[in-house]
């Protein structure tokens, strides 16, 4: 009881009203609320799996036309432990009607258009979501909740062009984004800066490099070659298209970051984190182990098409994690690991 009293309780008045407190001695205490935009998601899911663990009482939004792939929906083994409730961050009466049900002590913001391809074809649409979603979600909580801890998904992308000399990206790294997903995350991580010290909350962004999972949907590049490689393995698929094979990025797995968002958050004070693993992959390195893995040549089956290349290429993306490794966070899975993880996932899927 003192680790969960440590992770995912609170202490409270003996007077508090609610489903459930404990005595501790003379000190009571009760279960941590979380809310979670985007709780359907890659990471929202296992950010509330975690949050289970630790012994938080879990909420989230999930939007009315969210919608699984092949895999099953990624919260539909946790629906009798977590509250969910159809939402959208552009409704703001929902929204806020939502957080004064539910008064939580953390909000963790993750729901997004969060595709940078498609942000070229549909910058509108994630200009909305991503940059009005957000200043709702913080309006909500400064008004509703500021007593509480609210955690921004903020992304590598916002980097864009801007390389540190020592090839690294980092807190302090210049941000110079080439796609409107980028820019539009520009703005939710400064004004959580902003509202942070207008209103003195505790809002804090997470930095997050590119994070992957047997989650990930198939429009995303690494789900888009795992699951490609695996059908030509077992004879349903001839060939891949791909865009650019030579773009770099620090992969890293969902499931080691989202512990990340919640070391972030039990920080006495808040603040800005990159979190990335401090590698950094080929998209051609990629293509390479995974059919490797599978006893294939990648070069026999992929093909570049011009069609996927995005309108301005972001050519290399690695985290400096230094600041987040001091606060005790350390990655279970390496590069090759996640790869496993997601071969392994894939193959089961089809084989079946």
């Amino acid at each position: 009881m003192e680790n969960k009293i440590k992770q995912g309780w609170i202490e409270v008045s003996p007077k508090e009203s609610n489903l459930e407190i404990i005595d501790v001695g003379e000190r009571h205490f009760r279960r941590k609320k979380a809310f979670i935009t985007g709780i359907a998601g890659q990471d929202g899911s296992y950010l509330a799996e975690y949050l289970l663990e630790l012994g938080y009482e879990v909420h989230g939004i999930v939007r009315r036309n969210s919608t699984p792939e092949h895999q099953e929906n990624r919260i539909n083994h946790l629906d009798d432990k977590i509250y969910t409730y159809y939402g959208d961050l552009l409704d703001v009466a929902s929204i806020n009607n939502l957080l004064t049900k539910i008064m939580p002590d953390e909000i963790y913001n993750l729901g997004a258009q969060s595709h940078v391809r498609v942000s070229f074809e549909i910058p509108q649409f994630t200009v909305q979501t991503n940059v009005l979603g957000t200043l709702n979600m913080l309006e909500a909580y400064r008004t509703i909740c500021p007593k509480a801890k609210f955690y921004q998904a903020s992304s590598s992308e916002m980097f864009g062009l801007s390389v540190d000399e020592d090839n690294s990206q980092r807190e302090t790294t210049p941000m110079n984004p080439v796609s409107p997903y980028g820019c539009s995350k520009v703005f939710g991580y400064n004004i959580i800066k902003n509202y942070r010290k207008a209103y003195k909350l505790h809002c804090s962004s997470g930095i997050l490099f590119n994070h992957e999972s047997p989650r990930r949907g198939s429009n995303f590049v690494t789900s888009k070659v795992v699951k490609a490689a695996v059908r030509i393995k077992l004879g349903l698929q001839d060939k891949l298209e791909l865009g650019n094979m030579d773009a770099y990025r620090d992969w890293g797995h969902a499931e080691d970051f989202v512990k990340a968002m919640h070391l972030i958050l039990q920080q006495p004070s808040p603040g800005e984190w990159v979190v990335a693993t401090g590698e950094t992959h080929s998209v051609r390195e990629m293509c390479e182990y995974v059919f490797n893995r599978l006893d294939l040549n990648y070069k026999d089956y992929v093909i570049q098409n011009p069609k996927f290349l995005r309108p301005e290429e972001l050519p290399y993306l690695k985290g400096d994690c230094t600041r987040i490794k001091k606060l005790g966070w350390k990655p279970k899975y390496t590069f090759e690991t996640l790869m496993d993880d997601m071969i392994d996932h894939w193959l089961e899927i089809y084989k079946k």
